[in-house]
């Protein structure tokens, strides 16, 4: 799966664990490993130009989503089959995602996970415009974002485990520089 991110926000985000939530997300809605997603992190103007041509709203907003027009609708991305396919952009904005974190009590790097993960259900065309669609996909989301912190909350306690075992190795002399390894 290729994920590709660029930041042109000016804001410095964790851009690994930005591709992270998106690959876990992608893997968890079953698409093809060789699909392909790209997100973008823009500044507040920038994006507020992609809101208000696209969307015809004013002022800026914290995610976009757009598919790629070439996509085979007969076949949706999260299709088994050959081919890559080409998923389409993500595109983020940090500054109007800070405000939002605060708000919700949490960090910044938890909100661009929730909108990337956003991001990348209205890629596979999930839509929020009607109450059943909004429990729907927001119900999917949050499904995606608690597994996502899940792995990743047991991901650093294995890696503060090794840490730990690394130090009383080294502690009693086992560890890899001693013992040649």
């Amino acid at each position: 799966m290729s994920i590709e991110i660029a930041n042109e926000s000016g804001v410095a985000v964790e851009e690994t664990s930005i591709v992270a939530a998106a690959r876990f997300a992608l893997d968890r809605m079953n698409v093809s490993p060789l699909a392909e997603l790209s997100v973008l992190l823009v500044e507040l103007d920038v994006m507020s130009d992609l809101h208000e041509r696209w969307m015809d709203l004013p002022g800026p907003t914290d995610v976009m989503a757009f598919p790629m027009d070439e996509l085979d609708s007969a076949r949706r991305p999260d299709a088994a089959g050959v081919g890559p396919a080409l998923l389409g952009d993500i595109v983020l904005c940090p500054a109007f995602a800070k405000d939002q974190a605060r708000k919700a009590g949490h960090a910044l790097i938890d909100e661009l996970h929730l909108l990337t993960v956003h991001g990348v259900l209205h890629l596979l065309g999930y839509d929020h415009a009607e109450p059943e669609e909004e429990k729907e996909m927001f119900s999917l989301q949050n499904r995606i974002l608690a597994d996502f912190r899940a792995q990743r909350a047991e991901e650093q306690r294995r890696a503060a485990q090794r840490s730990v075992d690394d130090r009383v190795l080294g502690a009693v002399g086992l560890d890899e520089d001693q013992t040649g390894g």
